[in-house]
């Protein structure tokens, strides 16, 4: 199947021109599937560089297709749960009343705001993975006019904008849909990017996340389109939560210059898997354990897509129940539970799960078998 790209010419955040750094090929999923491995589709991913420092991929996939399988992330895990009753607090610390949430995926953040306060909730969303009685869905992608007879106090989104192709159409049409005269806020949620980018996590930069959103960045873009940062929370090194407000009164300023820092990351992160990778292959020949990779998501697809030898690992092990028994797009290995690894005596996991390696490390250890050896970085 031949993809129709979308092509970034020039920076996506202020029109200049790009540096190309990479460009490799790689899964268009990230996710599991029941269908035959000669369906997967494997794209160009090319990542470039602005003048400025703003990282961000050149050639888009169109979005019905890069989502025809849902987008189900942040549904499993403590840390994730933790996520959504902390970004909850924050939300309803601002005096909200009626909310739309973009992207609003499996409900839980909507669910934890609601059973604390009564709030008139909408959520827009192509695909849900649930439904409650108490929100009101829009089953469709955000768009303004979808909205041209209803005006909301609050817009609300949690790991969304980054997902986002143009940030500046995004906050324009969001704008659009707040009450006017001002006052109108919008609280986000997104990943901790340069610090994900800083600590080597894989799943920063990809076909979902196709821009390098630096708190420089976002703080351009908030006062380009008239938002005034009110309140800033760090999550531990997962995620900032941001608490905008309209304001006619705010000046633009410029966008800060990250070229070198931000270029450097992006090459340092390459260099250290190619390392770990080639060491991971030593350790594959001269092991005699049953071999395990953690991870049926990105982190275990960028290994195997960096050179990762499979041919002796016997599954992918990962905690969400959705994803057991099917295929990692992209690869030939089928998930099991890590609850497979009780009572084995010789077991050996490779685990490369950024920001979750200790809470999964923790679960593996404690709860199913501590004499399972891991190899995590």
């Amino acid at each position: 199947m031949k993809i129709d790209y979308a092509i970034r010419e020039k920076c996506v955040i202020n029109g200049s021109e790009l540096e190309i750094l990479s460009s490799k090929l790689f899964p268009l999923f990230c996710g599991c599937v029941d269908t035959p491995q000669e369906e997967d589709l494997i794209c160009e991913q090319e990542f470039a560089i602005s003048k400025e420092g703003v990282i961000q991929l050149t050639k888009l996939i169109p979005l019905d297709l890069l989502y025809a399988n849902g987008h189900d992330a942040g549904s499993v895990g403590a840390l994730w749960e933790e996520h959504h009753t902390e970004f909850a607090k924050f939300i309803l610390s601002k005096e909200v009343k009626n909310v739309l949430e973009i992207g609003g995926g499996h409900g839980k953040l909507s669910q934890n705001c609601l059973a604390i306060k009564k709030i008139r909730w909408t959520i827009v969303e192509p695909n849900p993975t649930h439904r409650y009685d108490n929100v009101v869905y829009v089953d469709n992608f955000f768009s303004k006019e979808l909205f041209q007879n209803e005006k909301f106090d609050t817009v609300v989104h949690s790991h969304t904008f980054e997902h986002i192709y143009n940030p500046h159409h995004f906050l324009q049409e969001v704008s659009s849909v707040l009450v006017e005269g001002g006052g109108g806020k919008m609280l986000f949620s997104l990943p901790n990017m340069q610090k994900w980018l800083e600590s080597k996590f894989t799943n920063c930069l990809n076909f979902e996340h196709t821009i390098l959103l630096s708190e420089a960045v976002l703080e351009f873009l908030f006062a380009k389109h008239q938002f005034r940062l009110i309140d800033k929370h760090y999550f531990k090194d997962h995620s900032i939560f941001y608490y905008l407000q309209k304001d006619s009164t705010i000046q633009e300023i410029t966008l800060k210059n990250e070229y070198h820092k931000n270029k450097k990351m992006f090459s340092d992160l390459y260099g250290y898997y190619e390392k770990q990778i080639a060491y991971l292959n030593n350790v594959l020949r001269k092991s005699r354990k049953e071999i395990y990779l953690f991870g049926a998501h990105l982190f275990g697809q960028f290994l195997i897509f960096n050179g990762l030898d499979i041919s002796r690992i016997s599954c992918i092990l990962d905690n969400n129940p959705a994803k057991q028994g099917r295929r990692l797009y992209g690869t030939s290995l089928f998930v099991k539970s890590p609850k497979i690894l009780k009572d084995k005596k010789d077991a050996l996991v490779i685990l490369n799960a950024g920001i979750y390696n200790d809470e999964i490390k923790k679960d593996i250890i404690e709860n199913i078998n501590d004499k399972v050896e891991i190899i995590n970085f």
